[in-house]
This record gives C-alpha cells, sequence and structure tokens, in this order.
C-alpha cells in the first residue's frame, strides 16, 4: 500500500492505481461490488464498546479508507464514515493472505468493508480487530490528503485541504476530507426542520409553487430567462414566490408557507448567491405587527433547538436573538445612526448626503428612494443585534399596504442581523386599484431604464380583485439564516454547490 505518494503528478498517481486496479482484478476481487451489509458505524462502536465486547459479537463497518500506519504483516489505519473515524487493525494471520493480498494494493480513499471485534490498544484507542474485508470502490484518483500523525493521543492535521475556491468548486472533496463542513450542512437540515416544525405547529400549510413562470414578480430583480421548446414560449426562473403564495390566500388557505429555491439575476457576494434559499410565510387576517412576533420567536426557538442557545456567537460577535427586538421607524434610524433628520431636510440635501456616502444616484431620484438610499448607507452596516427596521417609503415598497398613520410610508418592516438584512415582510397590499397604480408606476421605471422595477402581472390583479383578506407575509432567507447560526463567514459555506466563475473554460 502506497501510503504517502508523495509530490508525482497526479498523471502518473491516476496510473499506479489503474495498475492496481487490473492487479486487484487479476486476484479475482470486483472492485466495484454492489452493496455490503453494514452493521454499525464508527460512532455506534465508540459508544457501545462495553455491550459489543462483552458480547464478542462482530461488527460490519464500511467507510473510505485514510491514513495507514504500519508495514509488513500488520497495520492500523482510520476508517472514516459519515459518523466519524475509527482504527481498523488488519493483521495477515488474522484476515489471511488472500484478504491481505488485497490490502496490499489499496491506496487512501478507497472503500472498504470490514468485519471484525472491536478492542482497546494499549494506548487506550477503540478499534476494530479485522477478520475479513472487502474493496468496495477503488480511488483511481488520489485524494489531496493532508499529512496527519498522533501526538499524545491526539490526531494533529497538516496541510490540510484549505484552499477556499477549490473547496467550493470540489465540495465532495471538502466534505470527504473536513468533518467540520460535514457538521455545517447536516446544522444548515437541522435548520430547516426546525423552522417548518415551527410552522406546522401552528397551523401553516406548506405548499410547492412554480419555479418556471410565465411572468416574474414578487421581488425588485433581474430574472434569469429561459425558453419552453413544445410551448413555444419565454419563461423565468421565479424571483420570489410571493405572488403564487397570495393567490393561495385569496383561494381560502388561511396560513401558507413555502421554503423553495429563488433565483435573481444579480451579483456574488459574502452574502449574495444568483441562486438561493427563500422562506415565505403569509397569514390571513394578519398584519406586520403579528410577522415581526413570528419572525423574532422564529429565529430564537430554531437557534435554541439547534444550537441550544437564542445567544449566538457569530464571528466572536455576540447575538442574541431573545426576543422582543427593536422596533425602529427607518427615518428614526437614520437620525440615530447616520444624525440625518430627514424630515428637515429638502429632496437637494438628501442627494449631497447620499453622494457624501458614496452613493450615485440622480438628482431627480424620488425622495422615498433617496431616504432608503441613506438608510442601507449610513444605518445597515451598524445593526448588529437583531433590528426590526419599520416604516418604509412607499416608492421602495411596491406590494406593501400603505402606513395607516402616512399614506407616503408603507407598513414594512426589514430583519437586520449583523448588518446585513435577514427579512422582509409586509401588510400585504390587498386593494387591487392600489396595486394596479404601484404596478403601473413601476413600469414607468422600467421605460426609464430599471431593469430590476417589478412588472405589471395581470392574472395577479384579477385574483386579487376577487377580494384578498388583510394579510401578513414574512420572506427570510435560509442561507443567511444558516451562516447566522453555524457562524460562517460567507454565504458560499452554507450552499453544497455555490457558483463561481468557470475554470479553465470549463467548470462552474
Amino acid at each position: 500500500m502506497n501510503q504517502d505518494e508523495g509530490h508525482a503528478p497526479e498523471s502518473q498517481l491516476i496510473a499506479q492505481r489503474m495498475q492496481k486496479l487490473d492487479a486487484i482484478r487479476a486476484l479475482g476481487h470486483t472492485p466495484y461490488p454492489y452493496s455490503f451489509d453494514v452493521t454499525h458505524h464508527s460512532e455506534d462502536v465508540v459508544t457501545q464498546f462495553e455491550a459489543l465486547e462483552a458480547s464478542e459479537d462482530d461488527v460490519a463497518v464500511a467507510g473510505r479508507l485514510m491514513v495507514v500506519r504500519g508495514h509488513g504483516k500488520a497495520a492500523f489505519a482510520d476508517l472514516l464514515d459519515s459518523k466519524g473515524r475509527i482504527q481498523i487493525y488488519v493483521k495477515l494471520d488474522l484476515v489471511g493472505p488472500e484478504a491481505f493480498e488485497l490490502w496490499k494494493l489499496l491506496d487512501i480513499g478507497d472503500f472498504i468493508g470490514v468485519r471484525g471485534s472491536v478492542f482497546k490498544t494499549r494506548m487506550g484507542q477503540i478499534s476494530i480487530h479485522v477478520t475479513s474485508l472487502i474493496l468496495l470502490s477503488k480511488s483511481v484518483r488520489p485524494l489531496p490528503v493532508p499529512k496527519e500523525e498522533i501526538k499524545d493521543g491526539e490526531r494533529i492535521v497538516h496541510d490540510a485541504f484549505s484552499d477556499k475556491e477549490l473547496r467550493y468548486r470540489r465540495r465532495y472533496l471538502d466534505l470527504a476530507l473536513n468533518a467540520d463542513v460535514q457538521a455545517v450542512f447536516r446544522k444548515r437540515s437541522a435548520i430547516v426542520s426546525a423552522v417548518r416544525a415551527f410552522l406546522d405547529a401552528r397551523d401553516f400549510l406548506e405548499v410547492e409553487t412554480p419555479v418556471l413562470q410565465a411572468q416574474y414578480g414578487g421581488a425588485s430583480a433581474r430574472p434569469f430567462v429561459t425558453h419552453h421548446n413544445v410551448l413555444d414560449m419565454q419563461l423565468f426562473l421565479r424571483i420570489s414566490d410571493e405572488l403564487y403564495l397570495k393567490r393561495l390566500i385569496v383561494g381560502g388557505l388561511e396560513r401558507v408557507y413555502e421554503i423553495g429555491k429563488d433565483f435573481r439575476n444579480e451579483g456574488i457576494d459574502r452574502t449574495h448567491n444568483p441562486e438561493f434559499s427563500m422562506l415565505e410565510v403569509y397569514q390571513a387576517y394578519a398584519d406586520y405587527h403579528d410577522m415581526m412576533a413570528l419572525a423574532e420567536t422564529m429565529y430564537a426557538e430554531v437557534a435554541t433547538q439547534v444550537t441550544g442557545s437564542p445567544v449566538l456567537s457569530y464571528q466572536g460577535q455576540q447575538i442574541d436573538l431573545s426576543p422582543p427586538w427593536p422596533r425602529i421607524p427607518m427615518v428614526e434610524a437614520i437620525a440615530q445612526y447616520g444624525d440625518i433628520d430627514v424630515a428637515q431636510a429638502s429632496d437637494a440635501d438628501l442627494v449631497v448626503a447620499c453622494k457624501q456616502l458614496g452613493s450615485e444616484l440622480d438628482p431627480g431620484t424620488e425622495r422615498g428612494i433617496l431616504i432608503n438610499e441613506l438608510f442601507e448607507l449610513c444605518v445597515e452596516p451598524k445593526l448588529i443585534q437583531p433590528t426590526f427596521i419599520t416604516d418604509y417609503p412607499l416608492a421602495v415598497s411596491p406590494l406593501a399596504k400603505r402606513h395607516r398613520d402616512n399614506p407616503d410610508l408603507t407598513e414594512r418592516f426589514e430583519i437586520f442581523i449583523n448588518g446585513w438584512e435577514a427579512g422582509n415582510a409586509f401588510s400585504e397590499l390587498n386593494d387591487p386599484i392600489d396595486q394596479r397604480q404601484r404596478f403601473e408606476h413601476q413600469m414607468t421605471l422600467r421605460d426609464k431604464g430599471d431593469d430590476e422595477a417589478q412588472v405589471l402581472d395581470e392574472d395577479y390583479l384579477r385574483a386579487m380583485e376577487y377580494g384578498m383578506p388583510p394579510t401578513g407575509g414574512l420572506g427570510v432567507g435560509i442561507g443567511r439564516m444558516v451562516m447566522l447560526m453555524t457562524d460562517s463567514p460567507s454565504i458560499r459555506d452554507v450552499i453544497l454547490f455555490p457558483h463561481m466563475r468557470p475554470e479553465d473554460g470549463r467548470e462552474g
């Protein structure tokens, strides 16, 4: 067995492994059998060791062969499975000459199945005394396996597989070599399950709405465009679930939610990926105050279930998700964090203030857009603890109900945590006349070159004209929630296969 393939070119190492593959077949072994009867995982062997040792029953464990220690007629090695690692001991006298010949042809990265009894080494390490082994999959391409050593009973890793870009491109290697990465994605699954359980317990119905849409809408974003050959029509990947979910409210499903993929043809950065998972929740007879209570309770309960506490450590910063969260109207937040009195400022003053902060908005920009821009520049990065920013300008909220006390504002809030937008919610606009006027205004913005302005959806308006009850809606980005609860610095760290620029013009 080649324990250290050194610095030989990969093509040479592949050729060597292909020769071993031929030798394995020549010995009469099938290098890619169909199944193996696993009785225990590595974790089971450790947690059930005393019972297994007392019973003297054999265990059957399968996994990827990792570090091998020893030469000659006996060797220790690590077997890696989905639950962790277990040490195995392979000895010629125990497995027999035929199996030992196979053992000598194995490489790091091969999948094998072993059977044997459990024991503890003189150093106290739980291990498996292998009495039989089988090759389950020959690895013909060498893993970028880091150097490892056992020192004072601890496994020390040198030259770990840590190149971020390569890890994102080849996530299968990242998962195979970095146990902490597997832990992140297991936790992601637990977070999504906890969100579902939270909403199910409150009588929300999980539904599915179209990903391919003849008319996209529900957000301000550029879509991805495709074509349906049989229908000979242009279709869009959805940018939001919103308009279809509110159709369901019209239809009498009073509490609905969807966790699904949305697609926005936008830039990629630490908190944005063009394909992302979104939770959207709609509740009839509710408003944005109800959505605030739902959101803060959901965040706190999910964090507690998954991490054990509503208080998280994110990149060295303590984040306390315990409700209630502060509720600050946008103009008050600008005054508090930016020392700007929006009410006393003219439109020209707002343009100047925005430009001083790096914005390139035109002097003719609507006042509401200027206010929102000012907020994003001088307030948003400072909102570290969870905060509801409420009462957004009408100009930037075409789907939200007008504020009951100020028609220039809307009953909308966004959640901010660690300087990110972590959720968006409205008292949903259910007046079809007002909604048509808002859509028409958005279309004038499109005519002026704003390709992220929303489009007029006649079928959605038709649905509203049949009557839609007062409704509260909430959208939460799953990726950012997972980032927060797994202490991950980038959204790419919580997406199994994030989008990347092509590598050498071939890979995504």
